[in-house]
């Protein structure tokens, strides 16, 4: 009699445990249909954290929740019998209940139900923007010297992150790249911040980049949204092979097009209207030719004395080639500083 009740108890179903994670990235009560079943087919479902953003959505959906810390015991505990319990752990997950699961299910000394980790929302390509645009938000907040930048302030280090950039791209170095990609896009996603605080009424200058207008409408104010957003309509409208009913057979096509596309957006009177003449001699002097060549304007090249001259017309008979002059000096100046190390004994610098 004993050891058939024994061997009946033995035999009895241990139940399962399901840890429901979701993702911050994603709005709250959006959850997949899987998380949804096992939530309303669930015996008890778990969560210690009063304040879950999920809370509110599973109450609208007819699902009780039990605010309680239950220990790796009292879940197995609650299985018995062949029951389901989910348990919806805190942002952080819960290191305890899951350390206490795995020592229960090593020691053999308990029938351990299952345990299966169900995913209820998923972080789509691009998530972890959402946590950069946070932080970012928050430094600009609180750090004395972040929350006084401005435009104007920050735009050598525009300069500078798009160089090393450049640097770590004709280097090769993956790890350094990823790096650089990071420095630039920091860029983007910090002078967005700036912007979003606008310029005070009644001020003509630069924003006082302390995020106070006294009361005042911010004028010109706009946020990393509307940069993205007027981006993913620039790519869309000048894309129609891709979005649209166009044909694009070649690249050459699509630059073609591209440009065609540009002049009506922009309403140029010239070819060289939005050339910023800041940037480096000759990749100035290379897109102008690329400008004056792809728009069909006959313009012979200026002639005079002295090496800007001849300089200029390096850099066109370049563009002419498909050769970007500036990469193609920064190759050989790499190349004659290396010449200088080796005649000085000193070793190559890393790359």
């Amino acid at each position: 009699m004993t050891d058939h009740s024994q061997s009946t108890a033995a035999a009895e179903p241990t139940g399962r445990i399901v840890l429901l994670t979701t993702s911050h990235r994603v709005a709250p009560g959006v959850l997949s249909w899987p998380a949804w079943q096992t939530l309303h087919a669930a015996d008890r479902v778990l969560c210690a954290d009063p304040g879950h953003p999920q809370l509110p959505y599973l109450r609208e959906a007819g699902v009780e929740v039990e605010h309680t810390a239950a220990d790796a015991h009292e879940l197995v505990a609650a299985c018995a019998g062949g029951r389901t319990v989910v348990v919806l752990p805190g942002g952080e997950g819960d290191q305890r209940l899951t350390d206490g699961l795995a020592r229960l299910a090593g020691s053999g000394r308990v029938s351990m139900p299952d345990l299966e980790l169900l995913p209820g929302s998923y972080d789509l390509p691009g998530a972890r923007l959402l946590d950069l645009v946070q932080v970012m938000d928050r430094v600009r907040r609180e750090c004395p010297w972040t929350s006084r930048q401005t435009h104007r302030g920050l735009a050598k280090y525009a300069i500078e992150e798009a160089y090393e950039l450049v640097e770590a791209i004709e280097d090769g170095d993956r790890e350094e790249l990823r790096e650089e990609l990071g420095d630039v896009l920091l860029q983007v996603v910090f002078h967005a911040r700036i912007a979003e605080e606008g310029i005070p009424a009644g001020e003509d200058g630069e924003d006082n980049g302390e995020g106070e207008d006294d009361g005042e409408e911010a004028l010109g104010a706009f946020s990393i949204d509307d940069v993205a957003g007027a981006l993913v309509q620039k790519l869309i409208h000048r894309h129609p092979h891709v979005f649209g009913d166009e044909r694009a057979e070649t690249p050459e096509d699509v630059h073609a097009h591209w440009q065609r596309t540009k002049a009506v957006e922009k309403r140029r009177e010239s070819v060289t209207d939005g050339v910023p003449v800041g940037q480096p001699g000759l990749a100035l002097a290379a897109k102008l030719a690329g400008r004056a060549r792809a728009g069909g304007v006959a313009v012979e090249l200026p002639r005079g004395e002295g090496i800007g001259y001849e300089l200029l017309e390096l850099a066109a008979r370049a563009e002419a080639e498909g050769v970007d002059p500036e990469t193609a000096l920064r190759a050989a100046a790499r190349v004659y500083r290396d010449a200088i190390r080796a005649a000085e004994g000193v070793a190559h610098p890393a790359r």
